[in-house]
């Protein structure tokens, strides 16, 4: 990051998977090394095996919802404990989606998988909901509600950590 800084003058965002053992620790230490930015979280090509073939399968599946969650945790985590820009990529599709991101610290929320499933349209669509939500709670802007869920913010931080882990078991019904 330290290179890349110096060699040029636009703002680095440094793209993250989440598959760190200390993930708060790698993102102050990106910061310190001059990063703007980073982004939550990659998501890695994964290919199939054709079994009867025995070959490997190009296989190119679009994010879903359920995967928002990781990175609502991360990003509710990361915007109390770091100064950076913090953009959501993977399981955004809607105007909640995007709300989520935005109230857990998110400056950026990437949808691509929902503008290749919906087209460009979708973008307005979403405005318009983003924009009536927004009014409908008495916000005047996205920047006001940013980082409104996130760890500093929300009444019971523990549940954002490992430690909410047991609680989550026992609450669990068929």
């Amino acid at each position: 990051v330290r290179g890349v800084k110096d060699a040029i003058s636009i703002p680095v965002a440094v793209k993250l998977s989440p598959f760190y053992s200390s993930l708060s620790n790698l993102a102050r230490k990106l910061g310190e090394a001059g990063a703007d930015g980073l982004v939550i979280f990659n998501r890695f090509y994964q290919p199939d095996l054709d079994i009867e073939e025995l070959d490997v399968v190009p296989n190119l599946r679009l994010s879903t919802a359920d995967e928002l969650r990781l990175r609502l945790r991360w990003l509710a985590i990361l915007s109390s404990q770091v100064e950076l820009s913090l953009a959501a990529t993977g399981g955004a599709h809607n105007a909640v989606d995007v709300i989520k991101a935005v109230m857990t610290g998110a400056n950026a929320v990437q949808m691509v998988s929902a503008l290749l499933i919906h087209g460009p349209e979708h973008i307005k669509r979403t405005l318009e909901a983003i924009e009536f939500w927004l009014s409908e709670h008495d916000y005047e802007s996205l920047e006001q509600m940013q980082g409104s869920m996130n760890m500093s913010n929300v009444p019971n931080p523990d549940k954002l950590t490992r430690a909410n882990y047991m609680k989550m078991l026992d609450s669990w019904q068929q």
